[in-house]
């Protein structure tokens, strides 16, 4: 197993959520997610998981310009391509259990 490092900021803030682990296991892509947590504080939660996963695009983006060299704007438009490919006409199944995470 190969964990990835909490970032620091999350270390400091007593008050961190972590929103999305996704791994790569048995041949597959396996995820814990904690939705409800913006539905809970009034907010439309999938707006809020568009801007989420915008940011974490952004953040995909600018870590391969760094150490690729890949410019951000071409990656951005290779990743969103890509999704929209995959949601039109997925490659695999998505399936899986939801359990409540409300704490």
């Amino acid at each position: 197993m190969k964990p990835l490092v909490i970032p620091p900021a999350a270390q400091r803030d007593e008050n961190a959520v972590q929103m999305l682990s996704a791994w790569i296991a048995e041949h597959g892509q396996h995820c814990t997610i904690k939705v409800g947590m913006w539905e809970g504080q009034g907010r439309n939660e999938a707006l809020i998981w568009g801007m989420f996963l915008a940011d974490t695009i952004r953040h995909i983006a600018n870590a391969l310009q760094e150490n690729y060299g890949q410019p951000v704007p071409e990656t951005i438009s290779a990743i969103l391509a890509a999704l929209h490919e995959e949601l039109g006409e997925p490659t695999s199944p998505v399936e899986g259990n939801f359990a409540d995470g409300h704490n």
